[in-house]
């Protein structure tokens, strides 16, 4: 396989301005921005640690010498838009001479370190410290003297980098105009000192429907543990609140319950009492740490097992970012992919809504094992976030119908849906199989195509929905995912993975086909830009 120059992976992504309406903020509110957004850039330092030993001075070389020459330029942007040397869309091959491959354990487990030595050590520790070596906020290094295993908490090993950023969120939260927004980062600014992240996760779940400013700061996603999918890595999330959006929307919230009453699973599995999430619509203003492209559309916040079941979770739409693949991206492989009498099909809509779906049914079906109070992360392990991306993807659709069906959605067609949803999965599949998005698609399509869901033309090399036998097939997939999550079944997990997980000669043809269209965007943050400027 040809092996693509740094100026050509770069051509992969789109460079897009990425704009808000910020007409509804306090002077105040502009200036907490810029504080937020040089909190972020510290999180990216503590990210890049985080990531790989080797990180911050590859960073710091590749920042020396981008000066130099435009090849060392484009190893620094591409560096920072992947957030680190490998290419994720290409199971993580690296681009820079010398890199090693990726470490499973990233840099919060001792790169010797093996999941037998990990299970030895967990099991000699007290239960609080078994608790945290398995936990979100705890690294796990080798003592220097020793070489026993040691827990490290996450406010000591990148104190460098939360100290400033404390600070500076201390101070945007004197800043902002809303209290709710305020309160939530004296909580978190404090969290990132001391370690104790639970408060801030409830006190963000608080931030008032009024507040003008959202962001989600701190440790979340695990996805970068690739031995255990339980480490959090730190990211920024900056948004402003799009009020109309978010108005609009609200509606669904009281839709999860007949979702999940509904569910083609046994009735033990389900959740008869589920919180449905707030949904609010944002537009992103700027993004640190843990933001490698492919950008993040919508999360479904917080990830703690803890904090859900003390307060729920909250649901938050990118608008702006959400545009932008599906003008730059989606709708360009549809032009590929579809045929061209389905291409009135793919509507943005219906992408936006699905979106939406995917998000809100994270919260769907089951997340601890039957009989037991073990969570499903820590049965799967590696393997959780593939499934669990795959589960909210499926799920969302199986819901669609389920709305459709309830005269709750009536201007999105289930056609749109399905047609819209075939397209995205090749957008996603693009980002690499070693990327749990790109992975969770693949093993989608593969069952869909199987099952009949997806047909293919071999003469026109073309991709089409059977809508009646799609909805089975949505039905059994939803249903066999959530299975093997309520019962903990690793090697049930693994064994769908390795039949599914894989992409027909047909799939491999077409990602082939759409070598000139992007991957996804490059954001130029140019509010943050104007306002660090009025600063100055």
């Amino acid at each position: 396989m040809h092996t693509p120059t740094v100026r050509q992976r770069l051509a992969s992504y789109k460079t897009t301005e990425l704009r808000a309406d910020l007409s509804r903020l306090s002077q105040g509110d502009h200036r907490a921005l810029v504080k937020l957004a040089d909190a972020a850039d510290l999180l990216t330092s503590a990210f890049y640690q985080q990531a790989w030993s080797g990180a911050p001075a590859l960073r710091k070389q590749l920042r020396e010498h981008a000066h130099l020459n435009s090849t060392a330029a484009d190893e620094l942007r591409l560096f920072e838009l992947l957030r680190g040397p490998w290419d994720r869309s290409r199971d993580n091959e690296p681009f820079v001479k010398g890199v090693p491959a990726k470490p499973k354990g990233a840099n919060v487990y001792p790169e010797d370190m093996d999941t037998d030595e990990f299970a030895r050590w967990v099991a000699s520790l007290p239960p609080e410290d078994a608790a945290r070596a398995r936990g979100f906020y705890h690294t796990v290094e080798r003592d220097a003297g020793s070489g026993e295993l040691k827990l490290v908490p996450y406010a000591q090993a990148y104190a460098e980098y939360l100290e400033p950023a404390s600070k500076l969120m201390l101070e945007a939260a004197a800043l902002a105009s809303d209290r709710s927004f305020s309160t939530f980062l004296e909580a978190r600014g404090r969290a990132l000192l001391s370690n104790e992240y639970l408060d801030s996760e409830v006190s963000w779940l608080k931030i008032s429907h009024a507040s003008a400013l959202e962001a989600a700061i701190g440790p979340y996603e695990t996805y970068e543990d690739e031995l255990f999918s339980s480490k959090a890595f730190f990211e920024a999330l900056i948004h402003v609140r799009d009020f109309e959006s978010t108005k609009e929307l609200d509606r669904f919230t009281q839709s999860l319950q007949m979702v999940e009453d509904h569910l083609p699973i046994p009735a033990q599995y389900k959740n008869p009492k589920l919180v449905p999430p707030p949904i609010v619509v944002v537009n992103q203003v700027y993004a640190g740490g843990d933001t490698s492209a492919p950008l993040v559309a919508a999360f479904n916040l917080p990830n703690d097992e803890e904090a859900i079941k003390l307060a729920g979770s909250k649901l938050t739409l990118i608008k702006n970012v959400q545009h932008a693949k599906f003008d730059s991206v989606l709708l360009p492989i549809a032009r590929v992919v579809l045929r061209a009498e389905d291409l009135e099909h793919v509507t943005f809509p219906a992408f936006f809504n699905h979106v939406l779906y995917h998000e809100v049914c994270h919260s769907a079906g089951p997340h601890r094992v039957l009989d037991s109070n073990d969570t499903v992360r820590s049965h799967l392990r590696d393997l959780h976030s593939a499934f669990e991306e795959a589960k909210a993807d499926i799920t969302g659709l199986f819901a669609a119908k389920l709305l459709i069906d309830q005269g709750l959605v009536e201007d999105i067609t289930l056609r749109q849906f399905y047609t819209t949803y075939l397209a995205s999965a090749f957008r996603s599949i693009r980002f690499g199989l070693a990327e749990a998005h790109g992975m969770g698609q693949a093993m989608q399509l593969a069952y869909l195509l199987e099952h009949g869901g997806f047909t293919y033309d071999e003469g026109a090399r073309v991709f089409s929905v059977d809508v009646e036998r799609m909805t089975g097939a949505v039905e059994s997939l939803t249903r066999e995912i959530m299975l093997i999550q309520g019962d903990g079944d690793r090697a049930r997990a693994l064994e769908f993975r390795d039949k599914y997980g894989v992409l027909a000669e047909c799939v491999r043809e077409a990602v082939d086909r759409l070598e000139d269209v992007p991957v996804d965007i490059e954001p130029i943050w140019k509010d943050i830009e104007e306002l660090r400027a009025r600063e100055e």
